[in-house]
């Protein structure tokens, strides 16, 4: 199931990537703290990385890469999660998400749940071998995998519907 939907690909020039970018890291602050009241609720979940993934696919990469690298440095300032040790993977998973979803929207110009698959596993699989090259342990790299895949499936599923859904204009 496929549609089209309105995507924008905006420069750091314009006050609307920066009004966006504010508004999905909002976003990344809020859904984390919710999710941390589940336990394990963080890397079960992998909120964080939630609003990048629509930031970045609906108003470009730019939008996203703001929104990739604030949103967890913010969170560990304020509340401590992530973990300072963790921001190394996790900004690199954020990065890796914007450029993914940015070039996805921009390349096929509509939003299907296999594209938004594809992005998933891309920053998914790429940000693992990052993150094991990051850590030197393999088991801890392939955390959200072990851990993380309702994550994985709520950015899909609700990233998906967000996007067609809820923000299509």
């Amino acid at each position: 199931m496929q549609t089209t939907v309105k995507l924008y690909d905006l420069g750091y020039a314009e006050s609307k990537t920066w009004l966006a970018a504010t508004i999905f890291i909002v976003g990344n602050i809020a859904l984390p703290q919710l999710f941390h009241l589940i336990p394990q609720g963080g890397v079960t979940w992998l909120p964080i990385y939630f609003f990048t993934l629509v930031g970045a696919y609906k108003y470009g990469w730019k939008v996203g890469l703001l929104t990739a690298l604030a949103s967890p440095i913010v969170n560990s300032l304020m509340f401590g999660m992530p973990a300072f040790g963790s921001l190394p993977a996790i900004l690199l998973k954020s990065v890796l998400l914007a450029i993914a979803a940015g070039y996805t929207a921009h390349r096929w110009r509509k939003v299907s749940l296999p594209l938004i698959l594809i992005v998933v596993l891309s920053y998914q699989i790429t940000g693992t071998l990052g993150e094991w090259i990051i850590k030197g342990n393999f088991y801890n790299a392939i955390q959200d995998f072990r851990i993380g895949m309702p994550g994985m499936l709520f950015q899909i599923f609700g990233g998906y519907l967000f996007i067609k859904y809820l923000i299509h204009k």
